[in-house]
């Protein structure tokens, strides 16, 4: 997978029993706090069909993440509190790769839809964050979901920090 064919494509035309699988991975549920205890095939239905929602709300959302015509994970924008804040969750087997998922996310956002900026919230217990402050984010106060405190960073388009 060194040269990553990337593609993106609405939640619910992925395989709902790959989809499912990612989200009960426990290699990856760990790094997700409001994941829950798994989720059941119904759950993972539900979760799809509140994803998809996004897009006809707010003109963005989540897609299922392909990459050599297998599903390798989720991500994209889901609009929190008016900003668009990025999700990006891999399998495993493709950890490492997710900078090439990331600036070909960051391309559909800057020249696809104009954001200013992107957010993303990282959980408290994430502690690593050398790698972020290299992508360019920058700390921006927390945000509470379900009771748990997570961490805010901005990243600025490069057209919008000519213009600050």
């Amino acid at each position: 997978m060194n040269d990553l064919h990337i593609e993106f494509l609405r939640l619910s035309h992925v395989p709902l029993p790959d989809l499912c699988a990612l989200l009960n991975h426990p290699g990856v549920v760990r790094f997700m706090p409001l994941a829950g205890g798994g989720m059941d095939a119904q759950a993972c239905r539900e979760w799809v069909v509140t994803k998809d929602a996004q897009w006809d709300l707010h003109g963005y959302g989540p897609w299922g993440i392909m990459s050599e015509g297998r599903f390798v994970g989720w991500g994209g924008f889901q609009c929190e509190n008016g900003d668009a804040d990025l999700a990006l969750v891999l399998h495993p087997s493709v950890w490492g790769k997710g900078k090439a998922i990331f600036e070909a996310m960051l391309r559909w956002a800057w020249n696809k839809k104009g954001f200013a900026s992107i957010t993303i919230l990282l959980p408290r217990s994430r502690t690593h964050l050398k790698g972020i402050a290299r992508l360019g984010f920058v700390p921006d106060g927390e945000a509470v979901f379900d009771g748990i405190v997570f961490k805010r960073f901005r990243l600025f388009s490069p057209t919008a920090s000519l213009e600050r």
